[in-house]
């Protein structure tokens, strides 16, 4: 059961209409890597949770302050969309800058120009559940594998690049209402980016998971391959890291710099395609010709063996 508190985690009103940064804030609702997106990645996650139960109760925890986050942001573009673009239609006329760009046309529909219509057209004047171009927010934007480790390396992901985007807002306004509401957000992406980091290390301290995920895989895994390195691109520049030299992070191999790879497996030599998919063969004469399909598959045998034998 979700219960729903009627103030909101925090808010401060900008001080005046901006019809454009509304759009661009549409991205940390309903972009890729927007609060939509880790709102419903940490709540499948702990919804799906067969682990520990802090696990569990930490997901719920911070997917429901999503929630309010995605709350916080559609009041902040409820407030940037209120009396615009009229507003900002007479402003413009007060700045000769703004009037020289407009060259005499219609401001309100320059300022329309730059605004999502759809602002105006499908939502009234509110935010939508689509980023700053007017893409719908998509379920496949979430990662919910029931593997923690590997689920909350990418929520550490999705935090840092959330975050990234909303300090480029934060720098995209000078209006210090809208400053100050992302400042308290940029400050709980900050907590999380460290919360995912700490929750990544319990999951080692308590035996669950080690360095690669899963751990059977060094047990499934060709290892005289697992710990090198090999520069497929021109340039040795790699190998200064520390990536190329030295002992693993999983502390089981020792990093191998390979400058010149190798292919190890042989020329690809695929199938020829069934006749009655009208694929195009190795030879024309292994098309189909006829509707007797014992017929095509016997020319086709026929062919096969005398490519193979050919070669």
């Amino acid at each position: 059961m979700f219960l729903h508190k009627k103030r909101l985690q925090y808010f401060t009103p900008p001080t005046k209409p901006d019809p454009i940064f509304a759009k661009r804030l549409q991205e940390l609702i309903g972009g890729s890597m927007g609060e939509m997106t880790v709102m419903m990645q940490y709540l499948f996650q702990g919804w799906n949770c067969r682990g520990p139960a802090k696990y569990r109760d930490m997901l719920l925890d911070i997917g429901t302050e999503e929630i309010g986050h995605v709350e916080m942001l559609a009041t902040m573009i409820a407030h940037l969309l209120d009396k615009a673009p009229v507003q900002m239609q007479e402003e413009g006329a007060q700045d000769p800058v703004v009037g020289a760009v407009m060259g005499g046309s219609n401001p309100r529909d320059v300022i329309f120009a730059a605004m999502n219509p759809q602002h105006e057209i499908v939502s009234g004047g509110g935010a939508m559940p689509a980023d700053s171009v007017g893409f719908p927010w998509n379920g496949r934007f979430i990662v919910a594998s029931g593997n923690l480790l590997a689920d909350f390396r990418s929520n550490l992901h999705a935090e840092s690049q959330g975050l990234i985007q909303a300090v480029r807002a934060y720098e995209m306004t000078d209006d210090p209402g809208v400053r100050d509401h992302l400042s308290f957000m940029i400050a709980r992406d900050t907590m999380h980016q460290n919360q995912w980091l700490a929750a990544i290390e319990q999951l080692k301290e308590d035996g669950f998971e080690e360095t690669v995920t899963p751990k059977i895989a060094y047990e499934y895994g060709k290892k005289e391959y697992a710990y090198q390195f090999w520069n497929n691109s021109e340039g040795e520049d790699s190998a200064e890291g520390r990536w190329a030299k030295g002992q693993s992070m999983d502390g089981k191999g020792q990093f191998e710099y390979i400058a010149n790879p190798e292919p190890i497996g042989p020329m690809p030599n695929p199938p020829q395609p069934n006749p009655r998919l009208h694929a195009t063969p190795a030879s024309p004469t292994m098309s189909k010709t006829s509707d007797n399909p014992v017929k095509n598959v016997v020319e086709g045998v026929k062919d096969a063996v005398k490519n193979l034998t050919d070669s």
